[in-house]
C-alpha cells in the first residue's frame, strides 16, 4: 500500500515539475494605433448626466468607421448616416476622411438631467412633465446647442417650455 502511494506521489510530482519546466514563447504583438477622429464632437455633446442610451448612441456615432463601411466611395466629399434607437435618432454628416461635420439629434421622453429638472421644479412647482424632447445640434465650426422641450400639465392646464442644458429658460 505504501509503495502505491509512493508511486502516485512521484508520478504527480513528475507531472508538476514538467509543467513548470515548459517555457512559453515570447510573441511580439503588432502595434495598435488608436485614432480619435471625432473627439471634438464627443467633447461638445458628451454629458455624463445624460441618459445612458443617448450617450451610447453618441459614442456609436463618434466611433463609426466610415472608410470601412459598405457604401464608402472615395469620389464623394460628404456622407449622411442615420443612427436610431427607440427613443430617438441622429442624422450625421461625415466628410470623406470620416470626421463628423454636423449632426442633428432628437430624443423623446428620455431622462432629464438634474440641473434642468431643478430649474423646472423651482419655476413651475406642482406641474408634472407629460412629454419631453431633447434636441442636440452640432457643427464643427459652431460647436453644439442642446435644447429641452417640455409639455407640463397641472389641473387640466397645459403649457410648453424650453430650456438649455443648464436649465435657463428660452
Amino acid at each position: 500500500m505504501k509503495t502505491i502511494k509512493l508511486i502516485c506521489c512521484l508520478f504527480v510530482f513528475g507531472i508538476a515539475f514538467e509543467a513548470f519546466a515548459q517555457e512559453t514563447p515570447v510573441e511580439k504583438l503588432s502595434e495598435v494605433v488608436i485614432v480619435a477622429t471625432n473627439y471634438k464632437y464627443l467633447n461638445e455633446v458628451d454629458n455624463t448626466e445624460s441618459a445612458i442610451n443617448v450617450r451610447m448612441l453618441q459614442h456609436k456615432l463618434a466611433s463609426f468607421d466610415l472608410k470601412n463601411s459598405d457604401f464608402y466611395d472615395d469620389d464623394y466629399d460628404e456622407y449622411i448616416v442615420s443612427f436610431y434607437i427607440p427613443e430617438g435618432h441622429i442624422l450625421a454628416a461625415y466628410d470623406k476622411d470620416g470626421k463628423i461635420i454636423r449632426t442633428a439629434e432628437r430624443y423623446k421622453n428620455i431622462k432629464t438631467i438634474p440641473n434642468v429638472m431643478k430649474s423646472i421644479a423651482a419655476t413651475y412647482p406642482g406641474w408634472t412633465i407629460s412629454k419631453n424632447i431633447y434636441k442636440v445640434t452640432y457643427h464643427t465650426d459652431n460647436g453644439s446647442k442642446m435644447i429641452y422641450k417640455f409639455k407640463l400639465e397641472k389641473n387640466g392646464n397645459t403649457i410648453r417650455v424650453k430650456t438649455d442644458e443648464i436649465g435657463n429658460f428660452l
